[in-house]
């Protein structure tokens, strides 16, 4: 069924970080749960606004709660870095259960100000809210921020984030880069530390989780990250076996299976992840 962030937190304390998955394109939707369904883990499901407007909001939310009901798993339907209130109260009225507003461009108040009121509005659709506060590098959705430009979360500046706002959520910048795949991040363990042991209470995202290697994943989920983001692993993926299966393809090669073998693969990242993820 369909769940908020929170929800999903207070029932895996203590047993897992939950992937959070980016879907591409609707053909992705039911592969990533029936990876999720032999787990029988739980799974957030989230959108850029980009693709989000691309399938529509309303055919998202009832493919997931058609998909969550007939496989009986847990998913979370959320929203991924968007900079538009407006957009995000949109996706809420929709049926999304978290969103993400991104104000880390933005000076610490002004961000607390925009996110209060995403937060507020949240309330009264039972929704999660998930924040950020210092900037994490690399492509998003076609926004690029170099590695020069990214800034690592400042601890007393995330306290006072999530005691202003009431985030459920706060993403953290600790070394990792969205888009990342042909080199590993360098976490530093030292602020994730610091930042876990400071706010329990919240839940802690790792960004940019293609290029964190599985060793540093386990010490990330152990050390009090709730939400670990994949998303360049599955459009990287999916991008490679359709290439394979296009370049042999005929006019009269049926299309359903040429994406079987895609569609095969990002099911198997996501019971990859989903392992990985739990706590040992």
């Amino acid at each position: 069924m369909l769940k908020s962030l929170d929800q999903l937190f207070e029932e895996n304390e203590g047993k897992r970080a939950i992937g959070s998955f980016n879907v591409h394109c609707l053909e992705m939707l039911p592969a990533m749960l029936e990876g999720a369904k032999e787990l029988n883990a739980p799974i957030i499901i989230q959108t850029s606004p980009g693709t989000a407007e691309y399938i529509g909001l309303d055919l998202l939310v009832s493919s997931i709660e058609t998909l969550s009901n007939r496989l009986e798993i847990n998913v979370c339907l959320h929203m991924d870095h968007c900079k538009s209130i407006d957009f995000l109260k949109k996706a809420m009225d929709a049926g999304y259960t978290s969103v993400m507003y991104d104000g880390s461009s933005l000076d610490i108040d002004e961000n607390i100000k925009n996110t209060k009121i995403v937060t507020d509005y949240a309330k009264s659709r039972n929704a999660s809210v998930e924040g950020e506060v210092g900037t994490i590098g690399g492509a998003e959705d076609g926004m690029v921020v170099s590695e020069e430009d990214a800034i690592y979360t400042h601890p007393e500046d995330a306290y006072k984030f999530v005691r202003e706002t009431g985030v459920d959520a706060i993403a953290v910048a600790i070394g990792t880069t969205h888009g990342q795949y042909k080199s590993k991040a360098k976490i530093n363990f030292e602020l994730l530390a610091e930042l876990s042991t400071n706010m329990e209470a919240v839940g802690l995202v790792l960004h940019g989780g293609t290029g964190v290697s599985d060793e540093d994943m386990r010490k990330c989920v152990s050390q009090g990250m709730k939400k670990v983001n994949v998303g360049t692993e599955l459009n990287k993926s999916y991008i490679e076996e359709v290439n394979k299966t296009f370049s042999s393809a005929t006019p009269l090669t049926s299309l359903r299976k040429l994406l079987l073998p895609a569609n095969n693969r990002i099911k198997d990242i996501v019971i990859e992840k989903s392992k990985l993820f739990q706590l040992m």
